[in-house]
């Protein structure tokens, strides 16, 4: 507990939640590894899920990556059949990553490991305590992404 009092006597939150995610990271990773997922190509799956067609810079920017190392991420997924990329209407320079039906089933078997880690670690939280943890870390996507 002092390491997260000091974090907040200085005002300093971003760094509380950069160790809680570092901290998470690895049990995640954990938990992953059965699947043969790493936490960036699992974190891939969920944003391509949920925004099909993004290109490789707007992956990059959702899982934290250049989109250099994004590019040679979806690459290894491409060739574990997980994601496809298709032409994009919009753009020609650019090209749209979507889940293939390998990428869907592995998301699915992959989200019981990690929803079972999240309760595990939320375990001593209320419902009120997940429920507004949930709704900040929200708020905040929406206030960086404007």
């Amino acid at each position: 507990m002092e390491r997260m009092d000091s974090y907040e006597d200085d005002g300093c939150v971003t760094f509380l939640v950069r160790h809680a995610w570092l901290s998470m990271r690895s049990v995640l990773a954990e938990a992953l590894d059965e699947h043969g997922l790493s936490v960036q190509q699992y974190g891939t799956l969920l944003c391509v899920r949920k925004d099909p067609g993004l290109t490789v810079a707007e992956v990059g920017r959702v899982v934290g990556t250049t989109r250099q190392s994004a590019n040679e991420l979806i690459t290894g997924m491409e060739r574990a059949g997980l994601v496809e990329r298709r032409p994009n209407p919009k753009d020609r320079r650019t090209q749209q990553v979507h889940l293939t039906e390998g990428g869907r089933r592995r998301l699915a078997e992959a989200a019981p490991a990690i929803r079972k880690v999240e309760n595990e670690l939320e375990a001593a939280f209320s419902t009120t305590d997940r429920a507004t943890a949930r709704a900040w870390l929200a708020h905040m996507v929406t206030a960086v992404e404007g």
